[in-house]
């Protein structure tokens, strides 16, 4: 499933018990129109309040339930709310996993130095930043990040989880036709938990002129959580996309990262 939402009224994307998730009303969704329970696994765990224009998960059907599957995407459109939406449904081999498979995620983070702020329609995912910001450091710093890294010094670690990431890219431009506002690109191969808003925060006080261009990638050096890195606002941040591979390299990928990302694994 090809996913869209708008997470400022979500507590994330993993489901939680009295909090309104994303997992959680499309679970509610799929069960209530294909009338059995089902468990969705996601390319990536967003936090609460971060959006996303290209989330993918993906499920597995009982083989009685195909027939079913016809018009699944506009079926599915009527029992969801107005902030998620559904694009496409597809079916896929029995190999893909929309974790394990995906080669890398991609991110935008969108900021505004606007003296009024951020635009009325698009205030939910940009974030007003109160100082001026220059692009040549702050793109002088990203480019020091790039690669395979220890990022624990960005991550909130997880007990046996590896904080290693290979960054393919971060890099900074103004909006086409929006003064004011800055965008950040960044792909990696995956990212550990508050990494993306952990790097924006840190580049953002290198674009303020607070910390000098060699900083952020200075803390790599880190082999636990760098205190003094500020977490950027999650609204500004929308997953835009994940890349798989070819059918027939899907089992070997997935093996590759289970071996790679999950403690105990050989």
């Amino acid at each position: 499933m090809d996913i869209a939402y708008d997470g400022t009224d979500f507590s994330g994307w993993a489901a939680q018990p009295t909090r309104r998730t994303v997992q959680g009303v499309l679970t509610e969704a799929l069960s209530t129109v294909l009338r059995t329970p089902l468990r969705l696994t996601v390319a990536g765990r967003t936090d609460a309040g971060v959006h996303a224009a290209g989330q993918v998960a993906h499920v597995d059907v009982p083989a009685e339930l195909e027939p079913q599957l016809d018009g699944l995407t506009r079926r599915l459109n009527r029992y969801l709310p107005a902030d998620v939406r559904v694009r496409a449904v597809t079916p896929v081999p029995d190999a893909f996993d929309a974790r394990f498979s995906a080669l890398r995620r991609h991110y935008r983070y969108r900021v505004t130095t606007a003296a009024f702020g951020a635009e009325p329609l698009r205030a939910r995912e940009t974030v007003a930043w109160p100082y001026p910001l220059d692009l040549e450091p702050m793109n002088a710093a990203s480019w020091l990040l790039l690669g395979e890294h220890d990022f624990a010094a960005y991550c909130k670690r997880r007990e046996g989880a590896t904080t290693v990431r290979a960054l393919q890219r971060l890099d900074w431009a103004a909006a086409p036709g929006e003064p004011g506002v800055l965008v950040a690109s960044v792909s990696a191969d995956a990212f550990c938990h508050s990494m993306v808003r952990s790097l924006v925060g840190s580049l953002l006080e290198v674009g303020r002129g607070r910390r000098p261009v060699e900083w952020p990638a200075g803390l790599l050096t880190r082999s636990a959580r760098a205190s003094e890195v500020t977490v950027a606002p999650p609204h500004g941040l929308s997953l835009t996309g994940v890349d798989y591979p070819a059918d027939d390299e899907l089992a070997a990928r997935a093996e590759r990262t289970r071996r790679i990302r999950v403690p105990g694994t050989s």
